[in-house]
């Protein structure tokens, strides 16, 4: 298999020592030899910088890798294949919702005879040193990226040995990133919201996800909008930043309950959230739906469990995994996906946490 990845011209030379071999044409990139020859080290040297080993000096890692940053790398043809691997990254692996896009992924692993391997961040949205080096040893056919995002170095790195990287539930702006798939959550947002004022609520809490998280940012969106086209003002007090927690829920509904006028329903932006608001109501003694109505986001198995059941915002994850692998299978092919950002509809589940306000 022949990778070839795009890079600077080749024919800029700052900065290379006088008598080195003439630059290559622009679009040429080099093969393991030249730059071998330009770095003045072994063909082994190279072979291990290339493929990730970390028994190289620091200095010559970095003079291989500006050659292949500033001129690209072209494999032999008789380079070794992809690993039969779909690589998928996750921030933190725990719960329902790493459940449902690893089903989706494995799908599409099955159907190409690929196996998945799981890289875990502990918490983390971007790798820290050393995990790029692993992906390059291990050469997979592809990289998921599950809400967390590579630095551009490791992007970088990735693209100049041929392994595709897609970004699943995006944690940044995508306009500029590696293809992406996320869930339409201004929509959702904004169906959650619009579904508690049809009920007659007007003091409607929201507890979000990270504020540097694109899908956190997205449904708060989505909140005001409802808000503001239903001419319903936004208090400040009643919005109230969280990290996707159980916890967030809770410590958040017990300080929204002990305000002089207090919400008559909270919008939780994962289920998660929604699960500490129900153990804050029970605490406060208030009853779901009756004195307090409870809106979640994801439609995690879950939620038709809990009493009362959670109305919630389906987010279609498994679907969010099959097509973030089939992305991944298609650029692993050469090929161009037919979109390069998708977005998955959301759609409002309605169980029995919400109802009007009391008079």
């Amino acid at each position: 298999m022949t990778a070839a990845a795009g890079s600077p011209a080749a024919g800029d030379t700052a900065g290379e020592p006088p008598g080195e071999a003439p630059e290559k044409t622009a679009g040429q990139p080099l093969t393991i030899a030249e730059i071998a020859e330009r770095a003045g080290v072994s063909l082994a040297t190279v072979s291990k910088v290339v493929n990730g080993r970390i028994d190289v000096a620091p200095e010559t890692r970095e003079q291989v890798e500006d050659l292949i940053r500033r001129h690209g790398y072209r494999r032999q043809k008789r380079a070794s294949r992809p690993a039969p691997l779909l690589e998928l990254l996750f921030h933190e692996v725990r719960g329902e919702y790493g459940v449902e896009i690893f089903n989706g992924v494995q799908q599409v692993a099955r159907e190409h005879h690929l196996g998945v391997v799981l890289s875990e961040l502990q918490g983390c949205h971007t790798p820290g040193r050393g995990w790029v080096e692993d992906v390059l040893a291990r050469r997979p056919t592809g990289v998921i990226a599950v809400f967390s995002g590579l630095t551009g170095d490791q992007s970088r790195r990735l693209r100049v040995r041929g392994i595709p990287l897609v970004l699943l539930d995006p944690t940044g702006d995508s306009g500029h990133e590696p293809p992406s798939v996320a869930a339409s959550n201004w929509n959702g947002g904004l169906a959650a919201t619009r579904h508690l004022l049809q009920l007659g609520h007007r003091r409607i809490a929201i507890i979000t996800g990270p504020e540097d998280a694109l899908a956190s940012r997205a449904r708060l969106d989505g909140y005001r909008a409802a808000m503001d086209m239903a001419g319903v003002p936004v208090a400040p007090e009643l919005i109230r930043v969280g990290r996707f927690e159980i916890e967030d829920g809770l410590t958040h509904t017990r300080a929204l309950l002990r305000l002089p006028e207090p919400p008559t329903a909270v919008f939780a932006c994962n289920d998660g959230t929604a699960y500490g608001v129900y153990q804050a109501a029970a605490e406060a003694g208030l009853r779901i739906p009756g004195d307090l109505s409870v809106v979640g986001f994801d439609d995690m198995p879950p939620a038709s469990w809990i009493v009362p059941p959670l109305t919630t915002v389906h987010q279609p994850l498994r679907e969010m995994g099959t097509t973030a692998a089939t992305m991944a299978v298609t650029l692993a092919r050469g090929e161009t996906p037919p979109l390069e950002h998708v977005e998955l509809a959301t759609r409002l589940v309605t169980r029995a946490s919400t109802a009007p306000p009391r008079s």
